[in-house]
């Protein structure tokens, strides 16, 4: 499987920052991200993750900056 095969699904994660990316199915989570429940195509996926992540600092900025 490929991650440029438009049929490879991918989930959308999200690490202790509050940072998301998106990961291919077929590949193990890579330490300190989380899946968030999402799973599809690249384009669901981005199109969740564009509606979400509105503030695009790190949680420990956010935090710094409160």
């Amino acid at each position: 499987m490929s991650i440029d095969n438009p049929e490879t699904q991918f989930l959308v994660v999200k690490n202790n920052q509050q940072q998301y990316s998106i990961w291919p199915t077929f590949r193990a989570l890579p330490e300190g991200w989380q899946a968030i429940g999402i799973e599809g195509d690249k384009a669901t996926c981005l199109a969740h993750i564009n509606q979400e992540w509105t503030d695009m600092r790190p949680k420990s900025l956010q935090d710094a900056m409160a």
